[in-house]
């Protein structure tokens, strides 16, 4: 669970606006639910028992689409812009199930959306999607640690099947999740998420956006500081065609790499920032991304 859902990206265009919804996997606008590459070092750690904040900022911009080949696809003035900070809690509890600590969180997404295509755009703020689940944590080692989890995202944030900047996805998604964690103060750090998505129907449009597996990424080298310097992002591959009205014609997959920092101290402080560009990618948007973590001690 050192992790999140969060779905940033929630449905950011509207097919219909761009009448281009074919020529891309996932449902709308070709992005999935959880914003990738989201998580980054410790992101399998659970912390010690009680209530812990997190706070997690973004940016994202997408200006081009990629078809099924990889061709860019010719939509004039295509922009999406996605700004979120989403404040976390997570309570780890004194229980142990299965060796493991029982943990809980909740997660609250405040989005901006700025979508624009061919002369159109559209603009909205608000609350997204919430995300909740439990969680087990493992701590084999001083170094290594790993969690496992599922989480459960409500269509809480707001959606219009006409608009091209919705703030939610308008289903139901279950997400299992495992994260592990390599830590060492001086020396190789890595970290690595693994997400399957089980995505419900939406039932203003009639259709449902294909399971996907996808991992976010973090490698580096401890300077002994407290810092950790090296590289991260994400890896993406769909592995169920969407099914209904607007389905696309293909399995959307991505990856991404890009610069990543952490830094952290012995009172509990941590910060992660990571940047991050999109390659190789098929049937969805193409863009950047900037991420921030920070968990804050009580």
């Amino acid at each position: 669970m050192g992790d999140i859902k969060k779905t940033v990206v929630a449905a950011a265009l509207a097919a219909g606006t761009l009448g281009a919804g074919s020529a891309w996997a996932i449902e709308g606008n070709g992005l999935p639910i959880y914003p990738d590459g989201l998580e980054n070092y410790m992101s399998g750690a659970l912390p010690p028992p009680g209530v812990h904040a997190l706070i997690y900022g973004g940016a994202m911009r997408y200006d081009s689409v990629r078809d099924r080949h990889g061709d860019k696809l010719p939509i004039p003035d295509f922009k999406v812009d996605v700004g979120v900070i989403a404040p976390r809690l997570v309570w780890v509890t004194g229980q142990q199930v299965l060796g493991g600590q029982l943990a809980f969180h909740a997660l609250a997404p405040l989005l901006t959306v700025k979508a624009q295509a061919a002369g159109q755009s559209q603009r909205r703020s608000g609350l997204g999607d919430v995300v909740f689940g439990p969680a087990l944590g493992f701590h084999p080692s001083e170094k290594l640690h790993y969690i496992l989890g599922v989480d459960f995202v409500a269509p809480t944030g707001r959606y219009d099947v006409k608009d091209s900047a919705n703030l939610g996805r308008n289903y139901w998604a279950i997400q299992p999740a495992a994260a592990l964690s390599y830590i060492q103060p001086s020396g190789l750090n890595v970290d690595l998420k693994v997400m399957v998505d089980f995505n419900m129907r939406n039932r203003d449009t009639d259709t449902r956006t294909g399971h996907a597996i996808h991992a976010d990424y973090a490698v580096g080298w401890g300077l002994g500081n407290g810092f950790v310097l090296g590289v991260g992002g994400y890896a993406y591959q769909q592995v169920q065609s969407d099914r209904g009205p607007m389905a696309g014609d293909s399995r959307a997959r991505a990856f991404a790499i890009g610069p990543s920092l952490r830094y952290a101290n012995d009172k509990g402080l941590l910060i992660t920032a990571k940047y991050q560009q999109d390659l190789g990618v098929r049937g969805r948007p193409e863009g950047k991304q900037f991420f921030v973590k920070v968990a804050v001690p009580f």
